[in-house]
């Protein structure tokens, strides 16, 4: 029989620091020749990514060492940060960008003595100048990439364009020499695909104030002799319908993902006699799930095309699946395996495909599905179990019932122990987590900050609030105008229901988010008394200020859509501000902020605190200089998730003398 003891105060093995060092993912694979690349996160190493290779004999190696930080800040939110090809003499030639200076260098990793050399300059104006989603072209020594260039000291003095940079390293100190492709029409573009006869080249741009899961155009352009683009043109796409991603097929016809059915799903337009595309047909129709996502980073992939005709896909609902799509039949076939979550990134090698995946029971790690055989393998990033799984929480996938009778998904995460159980007469505490975005997403993966609250006794339920991915347009769009109303209203309906239910403690219910989850916290904090206590991470806390220049460019208009025209509605923006109501917050709440966050900058939570001291809640604020939006060295991430716990320890009554102090004001 088991040990009994409260919840909350169960021995585990998963601590702050191992949820640390286990943070982030693969990302951005990509094939080069008969090798496969990806950038990989290194907490440890100031939170720096690095490239790392696949070779063809199976040995994967770090191809960049620190300080060398692989990262795009294009959009603020980066995107694919690196190309490469394969060439017969000297290995293979990789361009990145640094994250510390934003240029992008060039590398040639097997040649003896090496080193990463600029091939962009830098500009002193604003944010400089970034690029990102680069396609070399080494047989015209040139690589093709977004250009953000800022025109002035405001976050929305910029411009956007594709460009093409020469690799023999002369823009290095000249701006000039920086070829642009595109017209700079539209506030937003994507890096060019280009077709298989290199005659024509395709991207997606949007404009203020939509965001590209709102509506975004499919633009097509001639590629002249000398390399300019030439009739650029829309060919897709438009105010009410996002597209997400684009591509060429071997026979020239054109691919690309939209949502316009309802869902998004992998179109197929066939080239046409004039140079245009005859009507697109769906190559999978009739199926409720995505074949596509948010586009917050450039550079994402949720399909590939492959040499032989079919399509990778990731695809699914809520979940995510990679399949191979017979682009004649429709059929998708799905990669075996434990897996329940693919990134949006993937590489094809002939009949093989490379993807990121997942599963509650494992981490990120690179697969390798053999279209040949149909089996799939891990070939690096293998998930090595750093406690013992028994230790891991049993997630439950979740439906439920929200104001009006809406459905609301989400994944719960009962306190999990192999060696403890509570007593009898106990319920447990929970914890409920709102995701970022807010068009984002809950994916059902191995997660140890999730673990290392469960298997000590506390419940965790991730809500898929309405307006979040992977459930068709309908349900994102559930949150138009409706933002700090719909998303708090059900996260606090799972909350109320795992009460009711008696799956967990009335009394001691927490919410917590970060960024757009932040939002949501914090405003859970004053308009429900549902929560004992709530964890804000990088909050928006004054809509007003975020509205009028307060934050990056990218999200300066997003609040149109998620909270209706400033000039139309100004009462909402003063309304639903957390800012503008702390007299409601009675529940002690622990604030954290990286101090060098452009997207949701410390001055919104100074202002914050300033208004709400004195008021006799208690609370703790805890600054981290280095850090922006999101978190990423290893010594942030275990101090903020212990400072978490000890909120969670205190307020809900449970005894750890394990748990360092929190130094709560009032």
């Amino acid at each position: 029989m088991l040990p009994t003891g409260p919840y909350g105060t169960w021995p585990s093995p998963i601590g702050a620091g191992l949820a640390a060092t286990h943070d982030g993912r693969p990302d951005h694979l990509g094939a080069v020749g008969d090798e496969v690349w990806w950038t990989a996160p290194r907490p440890a190493e100031g939170g720096r990514r690095t490239l790392v290779r696949l070779r063809a004999d199976g040995r994967e190696e770090s191809a960049l060492p620190a300080p060398w930080n692989v990262r795009s800040r294009v959009v603020e939110y980066g995107g694919l940060p690196w190309a490469g090809t394969a060439r017969p003499d000297g290995g293979p030639l990789i361009v990145f960008v640094h994250f510390d200076d934003q240029r992008l260098y060039a590398y040639e990793p097997d040649v003896p003595g090496a080193v990463p050399r600029p091939l962009t300059p830098l500009s002193a104006t604003g944010g400089g100048l970034r690029w990102a989603d680069p396609r070399l072209r080494a047989a015209a020594g040139e690589v093709w990439c977004v250009l953000e260039e800022f025109t002035g000291p405001a976050p929305t003095d910029v411009r956007r364009v594709i460009a093409a940079v020469p690799l023999d390293g002369s823009a290095a100190g000249d701006r000039g020499a920086v070829r642009e492709l595109s017209d700079g029409r539209h506030r937003f573009v994507t890096g060019p695909e280009v077709s298989p006869d290199g005659r024509s080249a395709a991207w997606i741009a949007w404009d203020h104030p939509r965001m590209p899961w709102d509506g975004t155009e499919v633009i097509v352009a001639g590629i002249a002799d000398d390399g300019a683009f030439t009739s650029a043109r829309p060919v897709a796409g438009g105010e009410q319908e996002a597209v997400c991603q684009v591509a060429w097929a071997p026979d020239g016809a054109l691919l690309y993902s939209s949502d316009a059915g309802g869902w998004w799903e992998v179109l197929r337009a066939a080239p046409g006699g004039d140079g245009g595309f005859g009507p697109p047909t769906p190559l999978c129709p009739g199926r409720a799930e995505e074949f596509g996502g948010a586009l917050w980073t450039l550079g994402s992939r949720w399909f590939r095309p492959m040499p032989a005709g079919p399509v990778a896909v990731v695809h699914g609902t809520g979940g995510t699946a990679l399949g191979i799509l017979d682009a004649e039949t429709g059929e998708v076939v799905d990669a075996p395996g434990p897996w329940t979550e693919r990134a949006p990134t993937l590489a094809v090698c002939e009949d093989r495909v490379f993807g990121v995946a997942a599963s509650p029971r494992s981490g990120y790690e690179v697969v390798e599905l053999d279209t040949r055989t149909g089996r799939a393998r891990v070939v690096a990033g293998a998930h090595d179990d750093p406690v013992d799984p028994a230790y891991y929480p049993e997630p439950l996938i979740r439906t439920f019932t929200g104001p009006g009778g809406r459905e609301i998904h989400a994944h719960v995460y009962p306190p999990h122990s192999p060696d403890r159980t509570a007593p009898d007469d106990e319920l447990p505490p929970y914890v409920i987590r709102a995701h970022g975005g807010p068009t984002g997403r809950v994916p059902l993966v191995l997660d140890l900050e999730i673990a290392y609250f469960t298997s000590r006794g506390i419940g965790v339920a991730e809500v898929a609030y309405g307006g979040s991915t992977g459930y068709g347009r309908a349900y994102r769009e559930r949150l138009r105008e409706q933002w700090g109303v719909v998303d708090v209203e059900d996260c606090a309906a799972v909350a109320e229901a795992l009460a009711d239910e008696g799956t967990a403690d009335p009394a001691r219910l927490a919410v917590r988010g970060g960024s757009a989850g932040g939002w949501t916290a914090a405003v859970s904090l004053t308009t429900t008394d549902v929560y004992a206590c709530g964890t804000i991470v990088y909050p928006i806390l004054d809509l007003h200020a975020w509205a009028t220049g307060e934050t990056h460019d990218f999200e300066s208009r997003y609040l149109e859509s998620l909270v209706g025209p400033l000039a139309d509605v100004p009462g909402r923006y003063r309304d639903r501000s957390p800012i503008n109501h702390v007299d409601r917050i009675t529940a002690p709440f622990l604030l954290l902020q990286g101090l060098d966050d452009v997207i949701c900058p410390p001055a919104q939570c100074e202002r914050f605190l300033e208004r709400i001291a004195g008021r006799g809640v208690p609370h703790a604020y805890i600054a981290f200089p280095g850090e922006g939006h999101g978190f990423r060295r290893a010594e942030t991430m275990e101090r903020a998730l212990e400072a978490e716990l000890a909120l969670y320890t205190r307020t809900f009554g449970i005894d750890r003398p394990d748990v360092p102090d929190l130094e709560l004001r009032t």
